[in-house]
């Protein structure tokens, strides 16, 4: 069993729950989450003055797939959060050998 985390821009959330969900993937979690990498935040006004934001919004979402629908669910999330721009996110394929979850 694998463990697929990703990071994506909140409004690419959507598509990319729906294309979990396309690729039968019945359990994920679901997390506001803040980055921070080459973007280097932004510049907002507040009050009349600009100041820095050095965390921008993303959302994570963790799933847990068998070891060979990994490549394919990867994949298909890259795929689909992608926009071409810096700051897209993050797909984190972590190799385990936990058992089956259990449900309660």
């Amino acid at each position: 069993m694998k463990q697929i985390t990703i990071v994506v821009r909140p409004f690419r959330t959507e598509a990319v729950l729906r294309a979990i969900a396309d690729l039968n993937v019945t359990a994920c979690v679901v997390r506001e989450a803040k980055g921070f990498s080459r973007q280097k935040g932004y510049l907002d006004r507040y009050a009349g003055s600009e100041y820095g934001l050095a965390f921008l919004p993303k959302v994570e979402i963790t799933v847990w797939v068998s070891d060979d629908r990994a490549d394919t669910v990867a994949d298909t999330i890259v795929r689909t959060a992608r926009t071409g721009r810096i700051g897209d996110g993050k797909v984190l394929v972590v190799n385990g050998s936990w058992p089956d979850p259990l449900e309660f």
